[in-house]
């Protein structure tokens, strides 16, 4: 069975991968390319479900690629999801009279690009699954240490238990530490994803703190982290 094919158009590399990661979860298929007129090479040979595109590329930027996009009647009707700018509106007016369906500002927030994404094919998937847990960890506020607990941890991300104030898209490293047969302490690079406020909670069954989302995760990080999880998973039932 064939998925549904998302296009990632960005001359930046990090932006592509944590975007990839976002649909990591997702049964769909990614094809990237780093400018516009790549991109519009690869959407005419084999055209996309669904295209996230960066607005200011070298070679061809995104209004150029959109316009010309929307102005093929065999490829008018890809929806086309432009990244712009925050608080830059000429961005967003250029974007629209190129014809794009729809913006998503930098940096991007994992909930809302999934969400877009969702609204186009609902092979994407929004939950990442989390696994209850209690573990110190510490991050650094400026140059001062914090102390905090991860109550919930995934292959993504982590929320952490804190009544430090902390800014959404502030970028972190997270020292948490893993018991277990071979226990190490793992530092781990992200950013703060979304923020569990005082009297303004976005999910109410947790206390105050904030959910991290990870970023350039090594590989000896990830082996770390798969490996911890699946100490942590429920045993599958066996087969009758």
């Amino acid at each position: 069975m064939a998925y549904p094919k998302i296009m990632l158009v960005d001359d930046t590399r990090l932006i592509l991968e944590l975007e990839k990661s976002f649909l990591k979860l997702s049964h769909v298929d990614i094809v990237t390319a780093g400018n516009g007129a790549e991109a519009l090479e690869l959407i005419r040979k084999d055209p996309p479900d669904l295209i996230f595109m960066d607005m200011h590329m070298p070679v061809m930027d995104g209004v150029a690629c959109c316009a010309e996009l929307k102005a093929d009647p065999f490829l008018c009707g890809i929806p086309v999801v432009m990244l712009t700018t925050a608080g830059k509106e000429e961005d967003r007016e250029r974007a629209k009279q190129a014809g794009c369906d729809n913006f998503l500002t930098k940096p991007l927030d994992r909930r809302l690009f999934l969400d877009l994404a969702r609204k186009y094919t609902d092979a994407v998937e929004r939950r990442e699954p989390r696994i209850p847990c209690h573990l110190p960890a510490l991050f650094l506020q400026g140059k001062t240490p914090v102390g905090g607990v991860v109550l919930d941890i995934g292959d993504g991300g982590v929320f952490v238990a804190t009544r430090e104030r902390l800014l959404l898209h502030q970028k972190l490293r997270l020292a948490l530490y893993l018991p277990g047969e071979r226990s190490r302490l793992l530092e781990l690079k992200g950013w703060v994803a979304w923020l569990n406020e005082e009297g303004k909670r976005v999910h109410n069954s947790l206390p105050v703190g904030f959910g991290m989302e990870f970023l350039e995760l090594g590989e000896e990080e990830t082996a770390a982290l798969k490996s911890f999880l699946a100490t942590l998973r429920p045993e599958e039932p066996p087969a009758s």
